[in-house]
């Protein structure tokens, strides 16, 4: 053992000056401090679950230490990364992210904005739907909408349970009947606009509308 340790001294004891030297320089170097955007990217997510909150992009990072390790971070691989595994539903708190920051050991953190992130963890629904027509202006004078039908009849929408729980109807972007006088057909997109759910397979829609004279004193 004591041989091992003896063995090629000169050369192991370079070693140890020159890291001892580059340890000085180091920490006896001006510090300096610098601001990055750091990407938040969320892995993992469980099976036939998905994140059902706002969840920042982006973290505002803080950094301190020695100016030449500061100057020489490479900013592409910054990043801080949640892993959802096995996450069950609900709401997470992930705290303490400087830790799953990646940086040289003589650099500190000195600010994260957020500091922690709330992950909402949702079961992926799927909901038929009826479909709204939506109408805009009023028949000639002496006309009214006496029905209105649309093809198909509902549509079916995909995405966070709890949203979906609420969601009773996906209405139409509007069609025109202003001044008509008789029966109206119209192809119409779908104005959905849901948060954290989709419809399942875009499409338009037909609004066949049903036009017929006024009674007389109405």
């Amino acid at each position: 053992m004591f041989k091992l340790l003896t063995e090629n001294w000169a050369l192991k004891l370079l070693s140890l000056v020159f890291a001892l030297i580059l340890w000085f320089f180091v920490m006896g170097e001006r510090k300096l401090e610098r601001s990055y955007a750091v990407p938040l990217e969320m892995k993992n997510v469980p099976k036939a679950m998905m994140v059902a909150n706002d969840v920042p992009s982006e973290v505002a990072v803080r950094i301190s230490g020695p100016r030449t390790l500061l100057m020489n971070l490479h900013t592409d691989d910054l990043r801080i990364v949640i892993d959802l595994q096995d996450l069950p539903p609900g709401l997470t708190s992930f705290k303490r992210l400087e830790e799953r920051l990646n940086i040289p050991a003589p650099l500190k953190v000195t600010r994260l904005s957020p500091s922690y992130v709330d992950v909402k963890i949702e079961r992926v629904a799927v909901k038929r739907v009826p479909v709204k027509a939506i109408l805009k202006g009023r028949p000639a004078e002496g006309f009214r909408v006496e029905k209105v039908l649309t093809v198909p009849e509902s549509v079916v929408v995909e995405g966070a349970e709890g949203e979906l729980s609420t969601l009773q109807q996906v209405p139409t972007t509007p069609l025109n009947v202003a001044g008509a006088s008789s029966d109206l057909n119209g192809v119409v997109p779908l104005s959905y606009r849901g948060k954290f759910s989709w419809l399942k397979k875009p499409e338009n829609v037909e609004i066949k509308v049903t036009i017929g004279h006024r009674p007389e004193g109405h």
